[in-house]
């Protein structure tokens, strides 16, 4: 019989009997699972967290240390091993009192201490705003998560007892709380399938946000759920279905959580309309059975198209696998159904918490495959997220891009071989080859979805399948930073741009600079005096590969430079070479937006800081506006590779399904419309000005589109701009 908790462990603290009290019940819990000698070190863990805090007082008035051990108990319910246990009891001390890390170690060991340093917020400096603080300590914890995912759900467990206790503090704190809870830490908690703590962060904040609509909406679905009785009629009907194969299942009435209730609502316009699915959920034992039963529910009541999936065939990438269906009775009820058996149950419910302990006590069990596949999943979208810390050296716009990629809508979409891929609303191919691996997204140059060409920055919608097609010549190009969502998208364009190959780096320096010395002194680079190049760089402290990266990149001027090293003002010549464009995804060529440049006309290229060369049409007004000296020789190359983005203008007649007509020319002639909008003609009222930009191969291709439109009398004019 395990021995009782001891009565003296507060003796002569603030709080003693309270703190007894909340002990008491945590070892309640403990003592189902844990071995005498783990409930010794729990006790000494309390009576140091205890004494450490002593003094400390909550803002409801309560010892402080009763928040360390209402953390700890919730992840006892969980059935969490020692380690984590204790580091819940510790979590606030390194933070919070004059306990240092290596005193922490010396009586606890690596393993916990470094658990309880991640935790920890960092000490607030005086120059700081708490803003700063706030990020630069995520930030903190962020990278410690990645190393072991215990860190997270220790924070998720302070997170929860913290919003089940937000009532103390100030209206304004507990609005900021809530929002921060909803917008990241629920967020985190969904992408790791953590749903225990998902649901329960997401309620308290929407009771925090908005308490009037969360009573309201807890009233009225209490009562509508109680007072739903199809669940009977389905058992009646469909259960000696089910007997007759001899499979053993349990059907129940599956209960919505109050914000994802909420949500519903502002998509449906009114409770009624959210509530009108009955949500059913039906485990069985076995897989195989899943699908026998999903036959039977589809041969009893009538399949709604489009609203089934199968994540059993192809899981979510959090490891969440179930059958989802929808079927219209014949009282005409709409029943929302979720199959799955016992173990996709447990897994949909905790997470990877069930399969932590599978892994960390199980050891010599044989795994569930997709369990193991979950903490896998876990794994990859935790370092995933760690590569978005190159995105930027400060913590706010570090803490800002992770909460922009957590708090997006998520779709659903597959590689060729099925693998599932989550991103947000509104993400690209771009944005999928990014997170399937990084040099898919450095190489790529064209897309397909479901087996047709696709353009490389329209969004992708749920279910497609999508393929990269890559180049290993390609690389990322500075405009794609603005049309990527993806933190992980961005973070793996800065990197590449930031970190050129050094041989590329040098070969594109040395390039420019070379073509700026033929236009000033008609020497090239191979032919300058040695020791004028040694000048200049001992002159700016700088080595001649540095010197070639940063021309590449244009954080320098190569004008300016072959003008230092020549010594003379800047001039123009006729005996310029040309630089040869092949790509609009060559390294460091940018294609002006002002006049959209198509293989095959005449351009001219603009040295550009930190992009490299933007290159014009040769009409382009920009051209005798900018300054001259910063101008050299482009042209394309006979063969050029990828589609080129071109605007026109048509002002049409108003008819019936005009656009409908010219979209379809436009599908026909194999180009996509990128945008459109559509205005009033500025001089006659009975005309529509249409704007689009369009993706094609080339001019002809594009001159081709103008003429097949033209050759439609309610067309008055067309022009390029």
């Amino acid at each position: 019989m395990t021995a009782p908790m001891q009565s003296t462990l507060f003796n002569g603290l603030i709080g003693a009997d309270l703190l007894q009290q909340s002990a008491k019940t945590l070892f309640q819990q403990l003592v189902s699972y844990l071995q005498p000698s783990e409930l010794h070190t729990i006790e000494r863990t309390l009576t140091y967290g205890a004494q450490a805090h002593d003094g400390q007082m909550r803002q409801s008035g309560e010892p402080y240390f009763t928040h360390p051990i209402a953390v700890c108990l919730v992840l006892a319910e969980q059935r969490f091993d020692l380690p984590v246990l204790q580091a819940a009891l510790l979590h606030d001390v390194l933070e919070d009192t004059s306990v240092e890390y290596a005193q922490m170690v010396a009586e606890f060991g690596e393993e916990v201490t470094r658990l309880v340093d991640g935790v920890s917020k960092l000490d607030r400096l005086k120059h700081q705003a708490p803003q700063e603080v706030e990020a630069d300590s995520f930030k903190k914890m962020f990278v410690a998560m990645t190393d072991d995912p215990r860190v997270i759900i220790i924070k998720l467990a302070d997170r929860l007892h913290n919003m089940q206790t937000l009532g103390s503090l100030r209206p304004d704190k507990r609005v900021r709380k809530a929002k921060e809870t909803l917008e990241v830490y629920a967020s985190i908690a969904g992408r790791l399938g953590l749903f225990y703590f998902r649901l329960q962060l997401e309620d308290l904040a929407f009771s925090h946000l908005y308490p009037w609509r969360y009573r309201v909406l807890q009233k009225h679905y209490k009562l509508r759920f109680e007072q739903n009785d199809v669940i009977a009629k389905v058992r009646k009907e469909l259960a000696p279905l089910l007997q007759a194969l001899g499979i053993k299942a349990s059907i129940n009435k599956r209960q919505r959580h109050l914000w994802g209730l909420y949500q519903r609502m502002k998509r449906k316009s009114s409770f009624n309309d959210a509530v009108r699915t009955i949500p059913l959920r039906i485990v069985a034992e076995k897989e195989d059975d899943c699908y026998r039963i999903l036959g039977k529910v589809h041969s009893l009541y009538r399949p709604i198209v489009g609203k089934f999936e199968d994540f059993i065939a192809a899981p979510k990438s959090n490891g969440y696998r179930s059958i989802h269906t929808s079927v219209l009775m014949p009282s005409h009820e709409v029943l929302n159904i979720q199959i799955r058996t016992r173990d996709m149950h447990t897994l949909a419910e905790s997470g990877i918490i069930s399969v932590w302990h599978q892994h960390l006590k199980q050891k010599h069990l044989r795994h569930e495959r997709h369990s193991i596949q979950t903490h896998q999943s876990m794994r990859d979208w935790l370092s995933r997220l760690r590569d978005v810390q190159s995105i930027t050296h400060n913590p706010l716009e570090f803490y800002e891009a992770v909460k922009k990629e957590l708090t997006q809508g998520d779709i659903h979409v597959y590689t060729p071989k099925g693998k599932v891929i989550d991103l947000p609303l509104g993400a690209t191919p771009i944005d999928f080859a990014y997170a399937v691996d990084h040099g898919l997204g450095n190489h790529c140059v064209a897309a397909k979805v479901n087996g047709h060409e696709f353009p490389l920055f329209k969004a992708l919608e749920p279910a497609q399948t999508v393929e990269i097609i890559t180049d290993k010549n390609a690389s990322p190009h500075s405009n794609w930073l603005e049309l990527v969502v993806t933190a992980k998208a961005k973070a793996g364009i800065r990197h590449y741009l930031h970190n050129l190959a050094e041989q590329q780096a040098q070969a594109i320096g040395a390039k420019y600079l070379d073509m700026a010395l033929q236009r000033l002194g008609q020497v090239g680079l191979e032919q300058l005096d040695l020791a004028l190049l040694s000048d200049y760089l001992r002159k700016h402290k700088i080595d001649k590969p540095t010197l070639f990266r940063k021309l590449s990149q244009g954080e320098l001027q190569p004008s300016l430079v072959a003008s230092a090293l020549l010594g003379q003002q800047l001039q123009t010549t006729e005996h310029a070479q040309t630089l040869i464009i092949h790509s609009a995804l060559d390294t460091a060529i940018q294609l002006a937006q002002c006049c959209h440049p198509l293989p095959y006309e005449k351009i001219v290229g603009e040295l550009m800081p930190a992009v490299g060369v933007r290159i014009h049409r040769y009409q382009c007004p920009y051209i005798a506006q900018a300054n001259q000296l910063d101008w050299i020789r482009v042209q394309w190359a006979d063969k050029t590779q990828g589609v080129f983005a071109a605007a026109i203008e048509l002002d049409v007649r108003e008819r019936r399904r005009i656009l409908a007509i010219i979209t379809a020319i436009i599908a026909d002639e194999e180009a996509n419309i990128n945008d459109f909008s559509v205005k009033t003609h500025l001089a006659y009222q009975d005309l529509r000005t249409l704007l689009f930009v369009l993706t094609v191969k080339n001019r002809a291709h594009l001159a081709r589109i103008i003429r097949r439109l033209r050759t439609f009398n309610e067309v008055v004019d067309i022009r390029r701009i």
